[in-house]
């Protein structure tokens, strides 16, 4: 493959930047443009190693910038190739002279993502390590990025490997049943073939499931604030996030829009949505903020309706109240601080059968029992991102679900006494649906769907 270099700091000015490069011929190309303090053959400099000099023009052979070169030679690097990363003084405009530099002298530009790419067709990693990677760049809280870390460190491979193992272990004794039935070889009965399919079966169900928990883990939970004008959502929005991020007024319907914003709770990304007051109303403008409020309702997570308590539920209260009926929702009785109309008593807001907290946003009373609720709701403290079993990849979740399918009609087959050699069949089926989630026989096109989502450098 051809050497490429990139610039691996993301733009802007820093104190310092890198600019990268891979390839067999990446020391050739670096001794054109860069002069060390202390002249010494590439066969004599060691990997890990760094020196200290100046980056030149190719071409004029003016100093450009003092740099520090690090240098790493195959198979000991991230890419398993020759690699030297050329770290510069900050800035878009010096980082740039030097990648121009790298090209002139025989370097070609990197894709997204490509070395990356390289350190997985070397063999260094596998397609989960390095979609673990892209995820570790892209994590909002430590949470998610202790478990993109996980499985950047292999923890999903092994677990993977140890399924994949367990199938050709099965298929194995079958083979020999099929292939061998002259000899004394003892058969794979039906009810043997059946418990250790099960058992197969069960760690493919785990593992799917477990992505309930990590699409939360790595997308957050999609909350969205409901209820009728002036109830307090605005001024709610404003207690969690402590500070004054929307508008809050006496006026009702000053909210006509959504306002989204991230919050990290207890490691875990909520993403909080208010929306309009839900109301009658002729405006125009207020009536699409309605509509899309009820919108988001129908596609959200989690649901916090807001009920002013000092005054009686209304026509709109009521139908908040059915909104949320058949939804994963929290009941907020709100300004306790001016008058407490004791709602969690009525009729409606008993039989809706949901968490009833009474807070006082305006002066951040109850938010500490909101957090603890959501906590519980979504068994947070329960998630353990250590053992491997969390999947957080639609991607690898559409596969497992493809193996269990697979199994599934392997242990079909057995139950209603298919021959042994068809029920390979379906397992060789599953153990191809798991070999591509680490790569090994992953389409072209996936590999690169994968790697374009890669920022250039990486």
């Amino acid at each position: 493959m051809e050497t490429v270099a990139a610039i691996s700091t993301a733009h802007g000015n820093s104190g310092i930047g890198i600019i990268r490069m891979s390839g067999k011929n990446c020391f050739e190309i670096l001794e054109k443009i860069f002069v060390p303090k202390n002249k010494q053959s590439i066969d004599e400099i060691q990997g890990y190693t760094m020196k200290y000099g100046y980056i030149i023009n190719y071409e004029t052979k003016e100093k450009i910038d003092e740099v520090l070169v690090s240098f790493f030679k195959e198979p000991k690097s991230y890419t398993t190739e020759n690699m030297c990363e050329i770290n510069s003084h900050g800035g878009m405009v010096i980082e740039q002279k030097i990648l121009e530099q790298c090209l002139l002298a025989g370097a070609t530009l990197a894709e997204p993502g490509e070395f990356t790419k390289r350190a997985f067709l070397n063999g260094r990693i596998d397609l989960t390590q390095a979609e673990g990677i892209i995820d570790l760049i892209n994590a909002k809280t430590a949470k998610e990025a202790k478990a993109s870390f996980n499985q950047l460190q292999g923890s999903l491979s092994e677990k993977i490997e140890e399924i994949r193992q367990d199938i050709l272990n099965v298929m194995t004794n079958i083979e020999v049943t099929i292939d061998y039935p002259e000899y004394d070889v003892e058969e794979v009965t039906n009810k043997q073939a059946k418990e250790e399919i099960s058992k197969i079966e069960e760690k493919l169900n785990r593992l799917e499931k477990s992505f309930d928990t990590g699409k939360i883990l790595k997308e957050g939970i999609r909350t969205v604030i409901i209820g009728r004008p002036n109830a307090g959502k605005s001024s709610l929005l404003n207690a969690i996030l402590n500070e004054d991020r929307a508008i809050v007024s006496t006026t009702e319907g000053t909210t006509r829009d959504t306002i989204e914003e991230m919050i990290s709770l207890h490691g875990i990304p909520l993403k909080l949505v208010d929306t309009a007051g839900i109301r009658n109303t002729d405006d125009e403008i207020e009536k699409i903020g309605v509509n899309k409020a009820l919108k988001l309702s129908n596609e959200a997570d989690l649901i916090i309706s807001i009920f002013d308590n000092t005054k009686d539920l209304d026509e709109e209260d009521l139908k908040i109240l059915d909104i949320i009926k058949d939804k994963k929702a929290i009941i907020l009785l709100n300004k306790i601080d001016e008058k407490d109309n004791h709602l969690e008593n009525v009729k409606e807001v008993k039989e809706a059968k949901k968490p009833i907290i009474k807070i006082s946003a305006k002066n951040k009373e109850g938010i500490e029992d909101l957090y603890n609720k959501i906590i519980e709701m979504f068994s947070f403290n329960e998630i353990d991102i250590d053992d491997g079993n969390l999947i957080t990849n639609i991607r690898h979740k559409d596969l497992i679900k493809k193996a269990i399918l697979s199994v599934k009609e392997a242990k079909n087959g057995v139950e209603v006494n298919n021959p042994i050699d068809l029920v390979a069949i379906s397992l060789k089926q599953a153990l191809e649906e798991l070999s591509s989630i680490v790569g090994k026989n992953a389409s072209e096109d996936i590999i690169s769907e994968i790697f374009s989502k890669f920022c250039l450098g990486k």
